[in-house]
C-alpha cells in the first residue's frame, strides 16, 4: 500500500501496517503577531465545530500525496494516489482509491472493511478497535465538538492558503498517528473539507486534498453495507 488509509498510515500493501506539520523584534510587533495569530486560530476551530456540528454526509474526490522521510543519505520519496470519498455520521464512510490501484476502505459503522483488488483479499475488524486518535474520528464520526476534545488534543492554527486550520493530537499513544491537520474552507453552504494533512509515527507525511465536496448530499445506511466480492479471500482480525 503506497498511500495512508483513512485510520492509519501503511507504508506497504498490508492492512493497517501501512500522515501530518522567529525572530519577534519589538514588543509592538509581538503584540501584532500574537493578535493576529489568536484570530485566524478561533476561525479554525469555528470551523472545525461547524463542519461536525452540520455537515452529517459528505463526498469529494481527493488526490493523496504521502512523502517518506529521507534515510540513508537519500532524498525524500513521495507516491500518489487519487480516488474518491464519501460519508455518512455517525461511523459510515467509503474510501475508493482508483489511482495507481484499487482499494476500498468501508465502514458500516460496525465493521471495517479493506478491499484490495489486485490481491483479491478483504480484511475486517471491528470498528471500534481502529477507530480512536484516527483522521476518520475526526472527519466521520464524531457528533460535536466535545466528543472530539475527548480523544483529542485540539489547537487552533493559523490561516494559511485561504484556509482555516486546527491541529489534532490524539490523546491515546497507542496509534500510529503522531498528528494531523485539517483545512476548512468557508463556503456560503457551511464549512467545506478541503485538505488533511496526517504526520505518523515514522515520519510519513501524508497530504489529501479534497476536490468537488458536497455537503449533505442524500445518503443512506444501506449505501455503506460492503459484501466480499465472491472467491475473495476474506480475512477476520
Amino acid at each position: 500500500m503506497t498511500h495512508f488509509s483513512f485510520l492509519s498510515a501503511p507504508p506497504a500493501r498490508r492492512f493497517f501496517a501501512p500522515a501530518c506539520r522567529g525572530v519577534v523584534v519589538g514588543l509592538f510587533a509581538l503584540f501584532s503577531i500574537a493578535a493576529s495569530a489568536q484570530v485566524a486560530t478561533v476561525s479554525g476551530l469555528e470551523s472545525l465545530e461547524a463542519f461536525v456540528k452540520n455537515t452529517k454526509s459528505g463526498r469529494a474526490v481527493f488526490t493523496q500525496v504521502v512523502t517518506s522521510p529521507a534515510r540513508d543519505g537519500q532524498t525524500a520519496k513521495t507516491k500518489t494516489s487519487s480516488g474518491s470519498f464519501e460519508f455518512l455520521r455517525p461511523n459510515r464512510f467509503r474510501f475508493v482509491y482508483k489511482k495507481p490501484f484499487e482499494q476500498s476502505i468501508v465502514s458500516d459503522g460496525q465493521t471495517l472493511w479493506l478491499h484490495d483488488v489486485d490481491l483479491n483479499q478483504v480484511t475486517a475488524r471491528k470498528l471500534t478497535q481502529v477507530l480512536n486518535g484516527t483522521p476518520a474520528a475526526v472527519i466521520a464520526a464524531a457528533a460535536d465538538l466535545k466528543a472530539l476534545q475527548a480523544d483529542f488534543t485540539l489547537v487552533p492554527q493559523p490561516d494559511r492558503d485561504g484556509l482555516e486550520w486546527v491541529q489534532a493530537t490524539p490523546k491515546t499513544k497507542e496509534g500510529q498517528v503522531q498528528n494531523l491537520t485539517v483545512g476548512f474552507r468557508s463556503t456560503g453552504k457551511g464549512s467545506e473539507l478541503a485538505v488533511l494533512e496526517i504526520l505518523d509515527s515514522f515520519g510519513q507525511r501524508s497530504v489529501m486534498t479534497f476536490t468537488q465536496f458536497e455537503i449533505n448530499p442524500a445518503l443512506t445506511a444501506a449505501g455503506f453495507q460492503f459484501k466480499p466480492p465472491a472467491g475473495a479471500d476474506v480475512i477476520r482480525q
